[in-house]
C-alpha cells in the first residue's frame, strides 16, 4: 500500500516536533554519533507529494529523491592554499513509469507546487518515451520499507573549521619539504555529506545520511637534474573527521617523501616476463578496472556503449558459469555492507536493501551488478529474480542508474603475508601503490603502472627499480595469480569518484584485497620510446 500525505504526517508527526527544535542527534553505533541536517520531515513530505501527483497523472511506478548534497575540498602545496571549493545543492528528481516507459524530471524549486510540476513533467516524458520503446520496462520485486540510516561517525568532517583543516594540510607539506631533496609537496582534502529521501509507489519512505572523507599527498624530489613524486595511498572512507586525524599526516609525510628521495636513485627496470607481487595499495585499481566495470550488466549488454565501452563478459548466455575468471581459490564479492566502505549504505536509490553476492565464485564467473530494471534481463541464467541493489545518482537531478558497488577480492582462508610470498620468491617485482594505467572499451587489454617497485631475488627484496608497467589481458592476468595473502593483509582501498555515464556521473566505491601474486607477466619499462 502506498504511503499518502496523511500517513506520513501522522507518522512524522513527533519528529517534525523534534526537527523544530533544531538538529537532531541520532544513534548510529554505540559511542558513535551524528547529527542529522533538519528539514529531515519536509523532505519527505515532498517526496510524497512528489509520487501522489505522479500516480494522479497517470504513473503505474514513480519515485522522488530529495538531496542536501554538500561538498567540501581544500588542497595545498606547500605553502599556499591553491583551492578551496564548499558548495551545497537542494532538491527533488521524480522517476516515473507509464506503460513501460521512463520518464525523468528534476527541480530545485522545493516546494509543493514545484515538486508537482515536476511529477508531472517525468509522467509527460514516460509518455514520450513510450513512442521508441522497444520493450516494456520490468521492475524486479522488493519489499517496501520505511526508516532511517547513517553513516556511523564521531565528528562530522564538513563542521570542522577550515582554519584547522588548512593547518593539518600546512603541517603535513612543512613535514615533507624537511627532507633533503624533497623540492615540491601537495596535500589535500575531500569530504562530503549527503542526506538522501526516497519515496515509492510502492510504500517505501526512507532517508539515508552519508559521510566520505578522503586525503591526498605527494611529494616530489629532485637532484642532479633527476625529479621523482611519490603519492601515497590514502583511501577514501565512510567515515568522519576520526579518519582523518586517524591518518595522522603531519608524523607520516617525511617517511613518505622519503620514498620520492629514494626514487632518485633507483634502477630502470629490464623489461621482459616477470613474476609480481601486487600490493593492495596498486591491486585494487586493477579488480576496479578489469573486474568492477566489465561485470556492470548494461556495459556487457550495450546500453554503456559510447562512453569507456563496453565489456568482454557478453552474451551472458555464454559467460555465466563458463567464464574463467581465474584460478580456484579466486572468489570476488561485490556489496554494499563492508564496514567503512565508500559504498557503504542499507538501500540503493531504488530501495533495494544493501546486498552482498559473489561475482566470481572458484574462479567462475558467476553473477554481474543489477538494478531492479536489468535483473529480469539474466533471472533465468543466474535464478536471481531480484536486484543487486545497485541503482544510484550523484545528485537529485540526475537519473539513477547502474553503478558499481564495492568489489573486493577475498583473503586467503590461510594466514598468508606479505613476507610468506617475498620468501617464496625467486624473481620478481613488488608493487607499491597506484600510478597510471590504460584499459581498452571492453576492459580486456590494459596497462598499469604503481609508486614504488622493488626487485626480489632469492626470497629476499633486492633494491628499488623504476620506469615499471605491468600489462595483460584480463582472463589471463588473473589466471596467472598463483598466490594471495590472508585476512591479516587485507586492506580496503578505492576512489571517492569514479565516473560512468552521459551525462556523466561520478560515484565513490571501495574495493579490498590482500596482497597477490603473478605468475610470468609481461613487464615493459615506461621510460624507453618504442
Amino acid at each position: 500500500m502506498s504511503p499518502n500525505r496523511r500517513d506520513f504526517v501522522k507518522a512524522s508527526a513527533t519528529a517534525a516536533a523534534v526537527t523544530a527544535l533544531g538538529p537532531r542527534i541520532l544513534t548510529a553505533q554505540p559511542s558513535r554519533l551524528i547529527v542529522a541536517a533538519p528539514g529531515e520531515a519536509y523532505s519527505e513530505e515532498l517526496a510524497v507529494e512528489a509520487i501522489n501527483a505522479a500516480r494522479d497523472a497517470g504513473a503505474q511506478y514513480a519515485d522522488a529523491r530529495v538531496g542536501r548534497y554538500r561538498r567540501q575540498t581544500l588542497n595545498t602545496r606547500e605553502r599556499q592554499i591553491t583551492g578551496v571549493s564548499d558548495a551545497e545543492t537542494y532538491g527533488i528528481g521524480v522517476r516515473t513509469l507509464v506503460d513501460g516507459a521512463w520518464g525523468f524530471a528534476a527541480t530545485a524549486n522545493v516546494t509543493k507546487d514545484g515538486v508537482v510540476r515536476c511529477a508531472r513533467e517525468a509522467v509527460r516524458l514516460s509518455r514520450a518515451a513510450k513512442r521508441s520503446q522497444r520493450k516494456p520496462v520490468e521492475l524486479a520485486p522488493v519489499a517496501p520499507v520505511k526508516g532511517t540510516w547513517i553513516t556511523p561517525i564521531k565528528k562530522d568532517p564538513i563542521d570542522v573549521p577550515i582554519e584547522e583543516k588548512v593547518a593539518l594540510l600546512f603541517a603535513t607539506n612543512e613535514a615533507a619539504l624537511k627532507v633533503p631533496k624533497i623540492r615540491f609537496c601537495t596535500s589535500g582534502l575531500q569530504l562530503l555529506r549527503e542526506v538522501k529521501t526516497l519515496a515509492t509507489t510502492e510504500g517505501t519512505l526512507i532517508t539515508q545520511t552519508f559521510v566520505r572523507s578522503a586525503a591526498s599527498f605527494d611529494a616530489t624530489a629532485s637532484d642532479a637534474g633527476i625529479t621523482e613524486s611519490f603519492s601515497e595511498e590514502l583511501p577514501p572512507r565512510s567515515e568522519g573527521w576520526e579518519y582523518i586525524e586517524s591518518l595522522n599526516m603531519p608524523g607520516n609525510a617525511a617517511e613518505w617523501a622519503q620514498v620520492a628521495v629514494e626514487k632518485l636513485t633507483a634502477k630502470s627496470v629490464d623489461p621482459g616476463v616477470w613474476d609480481l607481487i601486487i600490493q593492495p595499495t596498486n591491486l585494487w585499481l586493477t579488480i576496479h578496472e578489469s573486474i568492477g566495470h566489465p561485470t556492470e550488466l548494461d556495459r556487457a549488454m550495450g546500453y554503456e556503449a559510447n562512453f569507456a565501452g563496453t565489456s568482454f563478459i557478453n552474451p551472458p548466455e555464454k559467460m555465466i558459469g563458463k567464464l574463467k575468471y581465474g584460478p580456484e581459490f579466486m572468489t570476488v564479492q561485490g556489496d554494499r555492507t563492508q564496514p567503512f566502505s565508500v559504498g557503504l549504505c542499507a538501500w540503493d536509490d531504488e530501495g533495494v536493501p544493501a546486498d552482498t553476492w559473489n561475482i566470481v565464485e572458484k574462479g567462475m564467473f558467476k553473477d554481474y551488478q543489477t538494478t531492479r530494471e536489468q535483473a529480469a534481463w539474466i533471472a533465468p541464467l543466474t535464478g536471481v529474480n531480484r536486484s543487486h541493489g545497485c541503482s544510484y545518482a550523484d545528485s537529485w537531478d540526475k537519473v539513477q542508474f547502474q553503478r558499481m558497488p564495492n568489489i573486493s577480492l577475498m583473503p586467503n582462508a590461510q594466514d598468508v603475508t606479505l613476507n610468506d610470498m617475498i620468501s617464496s620468491t625467486d624473481r620478481g617485482i613488488m608493487i607499491r601503490n597506484r600510478g597510471s594505467w590504460s584499459i581498452d572499451h571492453q576492459r580486456y587489454n590494459f596497462s598499469f603502472s604503481g609508486q614504488a617497485y622493488y626487485e626480489i631475488k632469492g626470497g629476499k627484496v633486492e633494491r628499488m627499480l623504476k620506469d615499471v608497467a605491468y600489462q595483460a589481458s584480463t582472463p589471463v592476468f588473473w589466471n596467472s595469480m598463483d598466490l594471495i595473502g590472508g585476512k591479516s593483509s587485507y586492506w580496503l582501498g578505492g576512489s571517492f569518484s569514479d565516473g560512468k555515464g552521459e551525462p556523466s556521473q561520478s560515484n565513490g566505491v571501495s574495493h579490498g584485497c590482500p596482497p597477490a601474486r603473478f605468475r610470468k607477466v609481461d613487464v615493459i619499462n615506461t621510460a624507453r620510446s618504442v
